[in-house]
This record gives structure tokens, C-alpha cells and sequence, in this order.
């Protein structure tokens, strides 16, 4: 039981690890070719080399995409200074699909754990973007509500302030002094 909780730990700093590498570019999460390599434990070269090998297996944006100058230029500001110094080729961007495509062009057995991993770390991301969309929903629905009690309650608390205004005017008007009615004796 022991043993199922510590692989389950380390599943999820697993997990944690990868997602922090999952960008959103053009829309998309992607991993980098760089990451990816390094997940791999291959150079960034071979990992290029297969991909460029086997190109038909990547066709069409859904599967993967070189940056362009600007987006790596953007997405290098984000991630800091790179201990992998200069690059002299701009990096592929791989989606979810081409991630899963590559299992089939890296066919090691660290390539197939490290690819669950990666599957497993974008489901774990989208669930958590399901959950806060569905959280934010409900959010909005709260102040929604809320906003229209407080709307509520403050006419409410109008209509009782012109009643109290409208009482403390009576009050002065009844402390008014008042003409006394009928014979007066100390008239000049």
C-alpha cells in the first residue's frame, strides 16, 4: 500500500513537472521540441531528425508546428534566460496529437513511459481548465444572484429612508410653535 502511494506521488511530481512545460501558443497547448527531447533523454537533434523522418505522420497545424521568429522571441521572454544557450533553429511546437504521434516514431521503452506521462499531464491540465471554467461559472452565477439581492435590498432600504425622511420632516413640523386657537387676553 506503501509502495501505490510513493508511485502516486511521484506520478503526480511527474505530472507537475510536464505540465509547467505545456505552453499555449497560436491557441493550443504545446510541449517544445527541446522539452520534449529532454523528456525523452535524446538531443533535440535526433528528436528533429525523427520527425523530419517520418514528416507524413506530422501533417496539418494539430499535430505540430515550427514558431515563428516572433513567437520564440515572446515565448523565450517568458521562460527566462535558457541554459541551452542559442538556438540556431527555431523550435517545433507539438500538440496533444503530435506528442501521441511521436510514441509511434520513438519507439523505446523510456519514449512509451515518458509518452504516458506527457498524455497524462494534458488531461490532467484540461481537466483543471474544466474546473475552473465550471468554477468560474458558478462564480459568476453568485455575484450575479447576489448582485441582484444587494439591487433588491437597496430599495428596500431607499423607500425606508424616505419614510424616515419623511417622518423627521412631520416631527418638525409638529414642533413648529402653532398660532394658539381661540381668545387670546394679553393682546395689545
Amino acid at each position: 500500500m506503501e509502495n501505490s502511494i510513493i508511485i502516486q506521488k511521484q506520478e503526480n511530481i511527474i505530472e507537475l513537472a510536464i505540465i509547467q512545460r505545456i505552453h499555449e501558443i497560436r491557441g493550443v497547448k504545446v510541449m517544445l521540441d527541446f522539452d520534449l527531447a529532454e523528456q525523452y533523454g535524446i538531443e533535440t537533434k535526433r528528436l528533429k531528425e525523427a520527425v523530419r523522418r517520418n514528416v507524413r505522420r506530422f501533417k496539418g497545424n494539430d499535430f505540430m508546428f515550427e514558431l515563428s521568429k516572433d513567437e520564440w522571441c515572446s515565448l523565450r521572454s517568458q521562460i527566462a534566460s535558457s541554459k541551452r544557450g542559442g538556438i540556431r533553429y527555431l523550435p517545433f511546437a507539438f500538440t496533444e496529437l503530435g506528442v501521441a504521434m511521436l510514441s509511434s516514431v520513438l519507439n523505446s521503452e523510456k519514449a512509451i513511459d515518458t509518452n504516458r506521462n506527457i498524455m497524462r499531464a494534458f488531461v490532467a491540465l484540461r481537466q483543471y481548465v474544466l474546473n475552473y471554467a465550471e468554477l468560474k461559472h458558478e462564480l459568476d452565477d453568485f455575484i450575479r444572484e447576489s448582485n441582484s439581492k444587494f439591487d433588491q435590498n437597496e430599495m428596500k432600504f431607499d423607500a425606508l429612508f424616505n419614510l424616515f425622511d419623511e417622518y423627521i420632516a412631520y416631527k418638525k413640523e409638529l414642533e413648529k410653535p402653532r398660532n394658539p386657537i381661540g381668545f387670546n387676553v394679553n393682546r395689545d
